[in-house]
C-alpha cells in the first residue's frame, strides 16, 4: 500500500514579519527531505466553506477570508500575522486534510502526511490565534464522521503547546477522542489533566518543563496508548507537531528524532489494530529547521513502514 504525502506551493506563499519562526523557510527545509520517499505526491486542494463550517460558522471564515492584505501585513493578534498569500495557503492546509482523509478511508492511500503551513491547531471556534487560521485536523475528523459515516476518530497531538483550537472544535463531540500531551507552563495556558470534555473525551498529557524522551514513552504507555486501545479508533489523526525536539527555540522539552520515530511507530500499530491502519498526519508546529526536517523525515518513514 501507500503513503500520501500531501503539500501545495501556497505554503510557500504565506509570508510572515522578519524573526517569526512560523516562517516560509520551514517548508522549504521540510520538503527536501521528503524528495527520495516512496510516497504518493498529491496537490492539496482547496477546502471548500463547507468543509470549513464542518467546525467555524460562516461569519468568522468570512472574516478570516477578509482579513489577508492586498499588500504588506495584516497582525491579527500577537503572534498570528497574514499577507497576500495567507488565505489560499490556509484553505490549502485545511483542504489537505480533508483530501487526506478522503485518499484513506477510500483505500487510496494507507496513510498521509499533510506537509502545508500555516498550521492549525490552535485555531479555536471563532478565533484565529497562535499562527494558525482553521482548525485542520479537527475539519478533518469531522469530515470522516460527517461524510465517510465513521463512529470514532480519534486526534492524537504531540505538538509541544496545547492543541487548545482541536479541543475546543472537538469538546462537545462525543464521537471522537482528542489526546494533547505538551509542556506545562507553556502557552496558550490550557490543557490541565482537568479538562475532560463535554463526554469525557479529551486526555490531557501535561510534562514538566525538561522532560525527555523516556518521561514522553512514560507517559503514553501508561496512559495514551491503554485510552486509544479502549476508543478503538476507526481513523487516527495525528497533529505532528516537532517543536518538542530538544533544538526548538519555542520550549523546553527534550525529544529527539528517535523519539518522534517511536511514537509515530506505535500509534501506526494501534491504527493497525483498530482502524485497518488509516491514519492522516497533517504538520503542526517545530521552528528549529534541522530539527524539523529531521524529525518530520523519520515519521514519514514510520508511516512508509506501517504502509508497506
Amino acid at each position: 500500500m501507500t503513503t500520501a504525502l500531501i503539500t501545495h506551493d501556497s505554503s510557500l506563499s504565506h509570508v510572515t514579519p522578519d524573526g517569526h519562526p512560523e516562517r516560509v523557510a520551514r517548508l522549504e527545509h521540510l520538503l527536501p527531505a521528503m524528495e527520495a520517499k516512496d510516497v504518493l505526491r498529491v496537490d492539496a486542494p482547496e477546502a471548500a466553506d463547507e468543509d470549513l463550517r464542518l467546525c467555524h460558522p460562516q461569519d468568522y471564515i468570512d472574516r478570516i477570508k477578509s482579513a489577508g492584505p492586498a499588500q504588506g501585513f495584516n497582525q491579527l493578534d500577537a503572534d498570528t500575522w497574514m499577507s497576500p498569500g495567507s488565505v489560499s495557503a490556509a484553505l490549502h492546509a485545511a483542504g489537505g486534510a480533508v483530501r487526506a482523509v478522503d485518499m484513506v478511508l477510500s483505500g487510496d492511500a494507507t496513510n498521509a502526511f499533510v506537509a502545508m503551513r500555516p498550521p492549525g491547531h490552535h485555531a479555536e471556534t471563532e478565533t484565529p490565534m497562535g499562527f494558525c487560521f482553521f482548525g485542520n485536523v479537527a475539519i478533518a475528523a469531522k469530515h470522516a464522521l460527517e461524510r465517510h459515516g465513521l463512529s470514532r476518530v480519534s486526534v492524537v497531538d504531540f505538538d509541544v503547546h496545547h492543541g487548545n483550537g482541536t479541543q475546543d472544535l472537538l469538546r462537545s463531540e462525543a464521537r471522537t477522542l482528542f489526546v494533547s500531551s505538551h509542556q506545562m507552563p507553556l502557552w496558550p495556558g490550557s490543557g490541565a489533566a482537568s479538562e475532560t470534555g463535554d463526554h469525557n473525551n479529551i486526555l490531557n498529557i501535561p510534562l514538566a518543563p525538561g522532560t525527555g524522551g523516556s518521561g514522553f514513552r512514560q507517559a503514553y504507555e501508561g496512559a495514551v496508548f491503554p485510552a486509544l486501545n479502549d476508543f478503538k479508533p476507526e481513523l487516527l489523526i495525528i497533529s505532528a507537531g516537532f517543536d518538542a525536539h530538544a533544538d526548538d527555540p519555542l520550549a523546553n522539552l527534550n525529544f529527539l528524532e528517535e523519539d518522534f520515530a517511536w511514537v509515530t511507530r506505535r500509534l501506526c500499530q494501534i491504527a493497525n489494530t483498530h482502524a485497518e491502519s488509516r491514519v492522516v498526519s497533517c504538520l503542526e508546529g517545530g521552528y528549529d529547521l534541522r530539527a524539523l526536517s529531521a524529525s518530520a523525515a523519520v515519521h514519514v518513514d514510520e508511516l512508509i513502514a506501517a504502509g508497506a
